[in-house]
């Protein structure tokens, strides 16, 4: 008997990905507790699907993953509908945003219980208490509301090692989507897999929404492990492409280059995220057997070209501007996309200085241009998270920026912008400084269109850049109604995080 929903909202538009998260939950209970499983990327009407199963009464709990933007929104929608009609379900939710908001989530009324970080322990042990009628606050990782309205955090867990978790279940998974549909055609091949190998980070970023949850701390799964779960979906689906989505893939040099040695005689192409501070002191002989294992692309936290930046997102030390241009330089020679992002839009004392540092910013990533025009650029609008203790989030709390109280106010539509990093409702930004950020933006992808646009022919490429080519020179910015017409009838799609 089922008594387990595992819920995956609806990320993006028109692309699916195997839902990573819920697997590892549904591989935690798969033994005891039985389950289904619904995505919202699959689902025409999701809240149906989930009324569906609901119906006949046997399922108890709904596992939510929930991430800011739009899963957030249906996940706000659905969680409201399915408690207010079955008011004897547990709701529980998992993921970052939760975990960073929990105030608001669990005023809401309608959810539950939060898993604060990895729930591979903490939600069977959960499920195994309330089906029991037993105390469930010393279960770790875990985020709930007492009696007296109070929200309580009980401690974390340490990490677990990742080689002795059950594998994910996707033969079953399959009984309910099929696998190739997961398996979505990207820059990187026809049928591309997603993967996490690895949990956490080893750094503490402030700028970074995972900081909280892991506090400094990282696990992954062994080279070998990773190279048989994708050999696994290979051999039966045909995956010919892996997106590794875990927030630090390359923090091991001798597990990347294990990995490389697996799975080089795949013929797989593949994409990671990595920090430019560590793989600048891999060997050249690292980097050249990551490339020939099919690694086309690599996504970095460049964030800031200014020092002073840096050190304020808590990155600096280790990661200077001059690094960031020397590592895009030298990634040429091994035929390996650098993808950087930077964030722009960090507060600072005057106005004049936050517009003076967005100067800076673009004229720095116009040097990284200059040595790698390869280069694929990502810019963000700062937004702040919640990383208690740095003095970013303190410049932030003083400038009078507050997070909204309710979970209503997170989906209002200039919330909904804020979580996609397009128009922060920051105190120091003015809507001139965000116009002048997008309209670079425009310029620049004009000029360089993202090899990861598949749709963009080399004449359309050709066009587009011509046009945008003079603005680009001169520093033109203002207004390129041009650009953004030539962009919406062609569909082009800015840069972003690979598989995001």
């Amino acid at each position: 008997m089922d008594r387990i929903l595992l819920f995956n909202p609806k990320s993006s538009i028109n692309k699916y990905r195997i839902p990573n998260s819920i697997l590892n939950i549904a591989a935690s209970v798969d033994e005891k507790y039985g389950w289904v499983i619904v995505d919202g990327n699959c689902e025409t009407d999701p809240l149906a699907k989930i009324d569906s199963y609901l119906r006949g009464g046997e399922i108890k709990y709904l596992g939510f993953t929930v991430m800011p933007g739009p899963q957030l929104k249906q996940a706000i929608a659905i969680a409201k509908a399915v408690k207010a009609k079955y008011s004897h379900t547990k709701m529980i939710w998992g993921g970052y945003f939760p975990s960073n908001q929990p105030n608001a989530v669990l005023y809401s009324g309608y959810v539950d219980f939060i898993i604060n970080g990895p729930g591979d322990h903490a939600f069977p042990q959960l499920i195994e208490a309330l089906e029991n009628g037993q105390p469930f606050e010393f279960i770790k990782n875990l985020i709930y509301k007492a009696t007296d309205g109070r929200i309580f955090k009980t401690a974390k867990e340490d990490l677990i090692d990742q080689d002795l978790l059950p594998p994910l279940p996707y033969d079953k998974l399959a009984n309910f989507y099929p696998i190739p549909k997961f398996l979505g055609k990207t820059y990187l091949g026809e049928k591309t897999l997603a993967y996490h190998s690895s949990i956490g980070c080893p750094f503490t970023c402030s700028f970074c929404a995972v900081v909280p949850i892991y506090e400094a701390r990282w696990k992954a799964k062994s080279a070998q492990t990773v190279y048989n779960d994708v050999k696994y979906i290979k051999d039966k689906w045909g995956a010919n492409a892996i997106e590794f989505h875990d927030n630090n893939f390359f923090v091991s040099e001798k597990r990347a280059v294990e990995f490389a040695r697996l799975i080089k005689p795949e013929n797989m192409t593949w994409w990671g995220m990595a920090r430019i501070d560590t793989m600048h002191k891999f060997k050249d002989s690292s980097l050249q057997a990551i490339r020939e294992s099919g690694c086309k692309i690599i996504f970095f936290g460049a964030e800031s070209g200014n020092n002073a930046i840096l050190e304020q997102m808590d990155k600096g030390g280790t990661q200077t501007g001059d690094q960031i241009i020397e590592f895009a330089e030298r990634l040429k020679k091994f035929d390996i996309i650098p993808e950087y992002s930077f964030v722009l839009g960090t507060p600072a004392p005057t106005q004049q200085q936050v517009q003076g540092q967005i100067d800076f910013e673009i004229d720095f990533i116009k040097k990284v241009k200059a040595v790698n025009p390869k280069t694929e650029i990502v810019i963000y609008t700062y937004s702040p998270v919640p990383t208690e203790g740095s003095e970013l989030y303190k410049q932030v709390l003083s400038s009078g920026f507050r997070f909204p109280e309710t979970l209503e106010d997170w989906i209002s539509p200039a919330w909904e912008s804020f979580d996609l990093r397009k128009n922060p409702l920051t105190p120091w930004l003015t809507p001139e400084m965000i116009d002048k950020i997008r309209n670079f933006e425009t310029v620049l992808n004009g000029v360089y269109p993202t090899v990861t646009d598949i749709r963009l022919n080399w004449l359309k490429r050709r066009a587009i850049k011509l046009i945008a080519g003079l603005r680009y020179k001169t520093d033109l910015y203002q207004y390129p109604y041009e650009i953004k017409l030539l962009q919406k009838v062609w569909r082009y799609r800015q840069p972003e995080i690979q598989g995001f």
